[in-house]
């Protein structure tokens, strides 16, 4: 399995920006499709942003679609969500995960799809 390892939350006002990272090891991630989840305190983890194995292939939540980019690096084996436009209803725990998938093109909305997870970068957005 990949090792995955976040950074880069943190509290920041009402529309303010942030970058997360996601970094893995113990296997090239260009081999697998990732995502960041999120859970709010008392709210169950729901889905942000998606990516397949070709940066082409995207999937955002409508909650967020038009305010984060999700990418990737390869080469870094690194993947960022870009946060823009935050609002305190973007208060969560953030989390990456990844699905090794021969598809260079599908992308994986469910949690049961993923097979290794991150602990979890907090981002805090005050009003």
């Amino acid at each position: 399995q990949v090792q995955l390892v976040e950074s880069g939350g943190g509290l920041v006002q009402a529309g303010g920006s942030l970058r997360l990272s996601c970094i893995a090891s113990g296997r090239t991630l260009s081999s697998y499709a990732m995502s960041w989840f999120r859970q709010a305190p008392g709210k169950e983890r729901e889905i942000v942003a998606t990516i397949g194995r070709s940066a082409s292939f995207t999937y955002y939540s409508d909650l967020v679609k038009g305010r984060l980019t999700i990418s990737r690096d390869n080469a870094k084996n690194t993947v960022y969500l870009d946060m823009n436009s935050l609002k305190p209803e973007d208060t969560a725990l953030y989390v990456c995960a990844a699905v090794r998938t021969v598809s260079i093109t599908k992308v994986y909305f469910g949690e049961g799809d993923y097979e290794s997870w991150g602990q979890g970068t907090q981002v805090t957005v005050s009003s």
